[in-house]
């Protein structure tokens, strides 16, 4: 006995080992916003819900067991709506440090390398939904637990100490759409986890988020908010008398469709504020209205150089003809297949509203029906009503989970912005915080190491919030090792 458990004991110290060379040649290499983009893959089932139907697909998820410590927690950072290429580096790798925690990332079905399919039809795409992906992230669970070294660790300590088998203590993370899926996770299977961070969560399904464009209009103030609005007017006024001229100031000729366009335009002003960049935007659309420039020539060059440029967003992607494609490359189809996942169960449809509107009021919901019905076909529609009924919308009645905000960010008009004992809210306030703040920093785009704060306007709100997570986290994984304990005890 005493021969193996050496081994083991051994064996763990060289895998540990070998991650920390990996994470260090990694660094090396220059990927330094990852704690590990090393490939690991297991099979996961296609349809959870049907009986009779038994294929699986390869589904690819990352490990990264530098922090581990002996008997200690397992976080489970739950990729969303793009492709999944690694463990980043950001707030969530302070705190598996401070816990001992091993890190592991599950890429979303669909998204990345993960496609049980080669072509993205509407029909193929009927297995895409997060009632799947709870169900995937449930049965990757599992599989981890059981199957890896930590497990091996695991049963070598209860041998040692003669204990009953003890599992790892988990607990799941989450930004925006995933921050959605770690608060549902905890409410589906609250067996499986010790609790969950919701970030940024976007927990209800709004059919009309006209809330969207009023948190623009609030974030960027007076000032800016007049300006942007003097711009959407006279691009709506000259989309009508030259309209290919009007496009191509702003480089995105190939969008036929002028709603497509005014998409494009509403979306570039979004991210100035939903990650932390509003001054990039604002400082020179106030400066040209008081200076007598021209507006729209101004915001043309905050698109291409800002949002198409350095941000890295693609005119591609607003182009309904390209949504259409369905052979698109690994990183190119997650417009598509989030599109679908809007088109049938969340909906967020970022319409203006009927008064003091930023965006155009041609974005308006018969836009948004269209383009689902263009895209994807006949009958495809989101029932808003059935995913808030599924999952309880801002009336969640799940617990232990946490969820967080940024006071600039649009989104946090579809998540839980109340507190309750069991599930305490938190909005960070300052100029520059935005969409998932509390694990990003600021800004939120680009990515900050480690979420660093510094940038923020009030970095004290972001480490008061921090200093919140960590205590439940802390208060939940203690609650989680007590009951494993009085569990043994019973046994």
């Amino acid at each position: 006995m005493k021969a193996l458990a050496g081994f083991l004991s051994l064996l763990l110290h060289l895998l540990l080992l070998s991650a920390a060379e990996s994470r260090r040649l990694h660094l090396h290499l220059g990927s330094s916003a990852y704690l590990t983009t090393e490939e690991h893959w297991f099979n996961q089932t296609l349809d959870h819900f049907s009986p009779i139907d038994h294929r699986q697909f390869k589904q690819r998820f990352y490990e990264f067991l530098d922090y581990y410590q002996d008997g200690g927690p397992i976080f489970l950072k739950i990729c969303g709506e793009s492709a999944c290429n690694g463990i980043v580096d950001d707030y969530i790798s302070v705190l598996a440090n401070k816990f001992g925690a091993a890190l592991v990332s599950l890429e979303h079905r669909y998204y990345g390398k993960s496609s049980p399919f080669k072509y993205l039809t509407t029909e193929n795409l009927r297995f895409l939904s997060s009632k799947q992906a709870l169900f995937d992230l449930a049965v990757f669970r599992q599989y981890y637990q059981l199957s890896t070294i930590l497990f091996v660790l695991q049963e070598y300590l209860n041998a040692k100490y003669n204990l009953s088998k003890v599992e790892n203590s988990w607990f799941v993370f989450g930004v925006s759409y995933s921050g959605a899926l770690s608060a549902w996770f905890r409410l589906k299977f609250p067996h499986l986890t010790c609790g969950s961070l919701a970030s940024s969560a976007v927990v209800r399904a709004i059919y009309n988020f006209t809330e969207f464009d009023k948190q623009i209009g609030e974030s960027a103030g007076a000032e800016c908010k007049a300006a942007l609005q003097e711009v959407t007017k006279l691009v709506d006024e000259q989309l009508q008398s030259n309209g290919s001229s009007v496009k191509k100031l702003f480089g995105a000729v190939l969008l036929k469709d002028d709603g497509d366009f005014l998409y494009l335009l509403a979306d570039a002003a979004v991210i100035a504020f939903q990650y932390g960049n509003p001054d990039v935007l604002c400082s020179p659309l106030v400066d040209a209205k008081k200076n007598g420039k021209d507006l729209v020539e101004t915001y043309a060059s905050y698109v291409k150089d800002y949002y198409l440029g350095q941000f890295g967003a693609s005119v591609l992607t607003y182009d309904q003809q390209h949504l259409k494609n369905t052979t698109p490359g690994v990183e190119e189809s997650a417009n598509r297949l989030w599109w679908f996942q809007v088109c049938t169960e969340v909906a967020y449809f970022q319409v203006a509203p009927q008064n003091d509107s930023i965006r155009s009021s041609k974005i308006d919901t018969r836009y948004h029906l269209d383009l689902c019905k263009n895209v994807f076909g006949e009958g495809i529609y989101p029932d808003v009503d059935m995913t808030n009924i599924y999952y309880g919308g801002t009336k969640i009645a799940g617990s232990r989970i946490i969820f967080t905000n940024g006071s600039q960010d649009p989104w946090r008009h579809a998540s839980k912005q109340t507190s309750s004992p069991d599930l305490p809210s938190y909005l960070i306030k300052c100029h520059n915080c935005g969409h998932g703040t509390d694990l990003r920093g600021c800004p939120q785009s680009p990515l900050n190491i480690e979420g660093n704060a510094e940038n923020c306007t009030s970095p004290e709100a972001v480490q008061k919030v921090r200093q919140q997570i960590i205590e439940h986290i802390d208060l939940w994984l203690s609650e989680c090792q007590s009951t494993a304990g009085r569990m043994i005890s019973s046994a």
